[in-house]
């Protein structure tokens, strides 16, 4: 297997021979691990949004999300034939996510405070047929709607610990389930659970003192 890392930014390569019935993650992973950059790219492609969401959201840092949202594929491609299947790709990849961050934060000695955002409230936003960077057009009147209530989501999630806003993240904005939150974060099912349970609380708390008299 050539383990030098593919170029995330770089046009695929059209592959004939690919089925007509679009393969799943497993058979993905399968292809990328014999040595097939197409089949790596798709992978990319179908994850990238989410990363990249996530990152952006624990970073606030636009600029620096796409930078560790390509290195956790980079990582990834070099790391695969490690990979083992007892887990999701999908999980793998936001352990991978996850890690990059808290080591991004660690040297920069500061917390890594995450910002509700656009971009997550309108994932769809970002082309998933990019390989470059996300489509940052935003649309003027959703934008215009939804920029008060964003603001006080912001602040309010601003004020949780790392772990509270993270656990809302992946559940209540990804939908990720708890099994995978519990991989991704290296903890039990019932913590996540609880951190949920009191990030919620909080939140709750934080928005209803945002409310005018």
């Amino acid at each position: 297997m050539n383990n030098s890392a593919p170029d995330p930014s770089k046009k695929p390569r059209e592959d004939v021979s690919c089925p007509s019935e679009e393969p799943d993650d497993s058979d993905l992973v399968a292809a990328a691990r014999g040595g097939s950059l197409e089949a790596f790219d798709e992978l990319v492609t179908r994850h990238r949004t989410r990363i990249f969401a996530m990152i952006r959201n624990m970073t606030r840092n636009e600029a620096e999300a796409w930078d560790l949202s390509q290195e956790v594929f980079i990582k990834a491609w070099s790391a695969l034939p490690r990979f083992q299947a007892r887990a999701r790709f999908s999980t793998w990849l936001y352990r991978i996510a996850h890690n990059l961050v808290c080591d991004w934060a660690r040297k920069r000695k500061i917390e890594s405070a995450g910002e509700f955002n656009e971009e997550i409230l309108d994932q769809q936003r970002i082309d998933a047929a990019s390989k470059t960077t996300p489509n940052s057009t935003q649309q003027p009147d959703k934008a215009m709607a939804s920029s008060e209530l964003r603001t006080k989501i912001e602040a309010a999630l601003g004020k949780l610990s790392d772990d509270h806003r993270q656990v809302v993240i992946l559940k209540d904005v990804q939908g990720i389930a708890y099994k995978e939150i519990a991989e991704i974060m290296d903890c039990s099912i019932g913590t996540v659970m609880s951190r949920l349970h009191h990030a919620r609380k909080n939140l709750q708390t934080l928005l209803q003192d945002e409310r005018p008299t």
